[in-house]
């Protein structure tokens, strides 16, 4: 009896995959390229790559029930006559109203103010809600200028200047004009319902050089009592991180490219900028050559999740972390009991990402009054305070079992990798081995 092999199924191809497929298909019938938020989607070296080395002989641990670990961090304390002093190194990342309901701004704000912690404005300017709610507000200063006034200025705890974002480092952003309402419009001075594209660069300055005058204005209009941040998006590190400081920075922010709040081209979101893992050592690099790390804080956002993602990028040599995406999960969005509606959309909950519509089943990425009305920011901000808690508990832990009283002492000595790539990027060993790539052993 001969036997026969059945039938191999036809192979598709790894470079033309069904997703591209798809997506050839959508730009030969729209005529138009994609945008979305959300984020980058491929697989990226990150924080998953990274362990950390517990005490044992070589270190002793804390015992977490009798011995202190501190989380505290003090920012802006170069210039400013009033630094910011927070209980966790955790913020809240910039997300403007009108990308997000008042209802979710005003949830940020309840929540951080419970944690310890600030929140920032985003593009747009600042609400009377955020600011209300927010003990420690950050307010961040982009090239649209879209509701800067020199009295929100003075309003703000610090000044965050936006130079770049993660998601999309040397591009503008969109807020189309279902999510124009009569409010929206009014701060940013606009038209209701039209699309409006943020510029991509300042209209006043073009350089490092520019930019200290810049600062040196926001100084004055402050009376040098604000901390000054620069938010640069993940792709030049080392020398932006270092005319930030040059140019007089108290604070430098750093976004790598998993930073997914902004709307914007998806082939930005997923061919522009380096991933969080590689940037970080970089900037911190910069910081040490020019003896001010520590002295310029910096603070890491891009997908930051959990308590683990935060040690480790305090370990690689970050004062602080921001989170966006992971904020607004923890108030509500993308919440699979909207998973009808969701549907309903052409999508499903943990994969929505068309933020810039406006049509948000969850409330929150939405100017829809009937939608708004699903969040209630007293428990959303309750839930976001919860989700920091954890986050810095979960720190916590670690940083006591590497022996380590302060999460600024975690250090890349904590740290081995499970691949080369992120052994080269965070510049720590291999596991089990004594080569970091690059190095040598």
């Amino acid at each position: 009896m001969s036997y026969q092999n059945p039938p191999m199924p036809p192979k598709k191809s790894a470079t033309f995959d069904d997703h591209t497929m798809a997506e050839i298909r959508r730009a030969a019938a729209t005529g138009i390229y994609d945008i979305r938020g959300g984020g980058t989607k491929r697989k990226v070296p990150h924080f998953d790559d990274l362990l950390f080395l517990g005490a044992s002989i070589s270190r002793y641990p804390l015992e977490g029930y009798r011995e202190k670990c501190d989380t505290s961090v003090t920012l802006g304390t170069r210039y400013a006559k009033k630094p910011i002093h927070l209980k966790i190194p955790i913020t809240i990342a910039g997300m403007s109203f009108g990308a997000l309901s008042g209802p979710a701004k005003e949830a940020l704000g309840r929540g951080a103010t419970m944690a310890g912690t600030s929140t920032t404005t985003g593009d747009g300017g600042m609400t009377d809600e955020e600011r209300g709610h927010s003990q420690t507000l950050v307010y961040q200063y982009l090239p649209s200028r879209y509701g800067m006034n020199p009295k929100d200025l003075r309003r703000a705890d610090a000044i965050e200047v936006v130079v770049g974002q993660g998601a999309k480092p040397g591009g503008g952003g969109m807020l189309l004009g279902q999510k124009i309402s009569p409010r929206v419009a009014r701060m940013r001075n606009l038209p209701e319902g039209i699309d409006q594209r943020s510029a991509c660069r300042h209209p006043d300055w073009t350089g490092p050089d520019d930019l200290e005058i810049k600062i040196l204005e926001l100084r004055e209009i402050t009376d040098w009592e604000k901390p000054i941040y620069v938010k640069v998006g993940g792709s030049r590190p080392y020398y932006d991180t270092a005319l930030a400081v040059k140019a007089g920075a108290d604070v430098v922010v750093l976004d790598g490219m998993q930073g997914g709040t902004a709307a914007t081209q998806d082939v930005f979101i997923e061919n522009v900028g380096m991933p969080t893992l590689a940037c970080i050592r970089p900037a911190v690099q910069a910081l040490q050559d020019l003896g001010m790390h520590r002295k310029v804080q910096l603070i890491v956002s891009g997908g930051i999740r959990s308590g683990a993602d935060v040690a480790k990028a305090l370990a690689l040599g970050a004062d602080a972390v921001a989170i966006g995406t992971a904020a607004l999960v923890a108030i509500g969005d993308n919440d699979p009991k909207w998973e009808a509606e969701y549907q309903a959309l052409g999508t499903t909950a943990g994969a929505y990402d068309d933020w810039h519509e406006g049509k948000d089943p969850a409330g929150i990425t939405t100017q829809d009054p009937e939608l708004m009305k699903r969040v209630d920011p007293a428990l959303a901000g309750r839930r976001l305070a919860n989700y920091l808690k954890v986050m810095t508990l979960e720190a916590q832990t670690i940083a006591r079992a590497c022996g380590h009283n302060h999460l600024h002492n975690l250090e890349p000595e904590d740290l081995v990798a499970l691949t080369i790539e992120a052994a080269a990027m965070a510049q720590v060993p291999i596991a089990g081995t004594g080569w970091i790539p690059g190095k040598g052993f």
